[in-house]
């Protein structure tokens, strides 16, 4: 199967980071393509895009200012199946791609996904205190997996903060108090 493309350009307002490719991802050659995935749902009823998209729009996330990439690059059906060996070289590579696109936020699809990337035990959903890569800020967000337990309601209204977080920054550079 061919790795899936990311969808990246410099200073995105928010880079969405999953866990891998599903294996129907990577046979339609775009992000989130499992209908059991609720992504696009998600970000439509958080604010987050104007519209539901589809998954084979996946690349006009771009046009909003969103980003779209992976910390493990190869497909499995499930996230268990990534090896530790996997993590750590998809944490480099990840690491190099925020420093290098300089996101505002980088938002974690998946608490699993933030403690692998960042090495921590224990994190909470939201705003992170401190960024992994400096002059960013992390967000770790639900997955949205049709495997997570957790009500809609709940996982839409942990993105909402999303909205709300970068309508702050927005505002700030809008009245020159931030340095983006």
């Amino acid at each position: 199967m061919n790795p899936l493309s990311d969808h990246l350009k410099e200073n995105m307002d928010i880079l969405f980071v999953g866990f891998n490719p599903s294996i129907r991802s990577a046979e339609t050659g775009h992000h989130y393509a499992n209908p059991n995935n609720r992504f696009w749902k998600i970000l439509y009823e958080a604010c987050i895009t104007p519209r539901k998209y589809k998954s084979e729009e996946d690349y006009k996330l771009l046009d909003l200012g969103y980003g779209l990439t992976n910390i493990v690059a190869r497909p499995t059906k499930a996230a268990n199946e990534i090896t530790k060996e996997e993590y750590k070289e998809g944490r480099e590579k990840l690491k190099k791609k925020i420093e290098f696109y300089k996101p505002k936020i980088v938002c974690f699809v998946g608490k699993r996904v933030y403690l692998e990337f960042s090495g921590k035990r224990d994190v909470h959903w939201g705003l992170q205190d401190e960024p992994i890569v400096p002059g960013t800020i992390d967000f770790v967000a639900p997955s949205s997996s049709g495997l997570v337990r957790m009500k809609m309601a709940e996982v839409i209204n942990i993105y909402k903060k999303l909205t709300d977080l970068l309508s702050s920054i927005q505002s700030a550079v809008e009245h020159g108090k931030g340095d983006r």
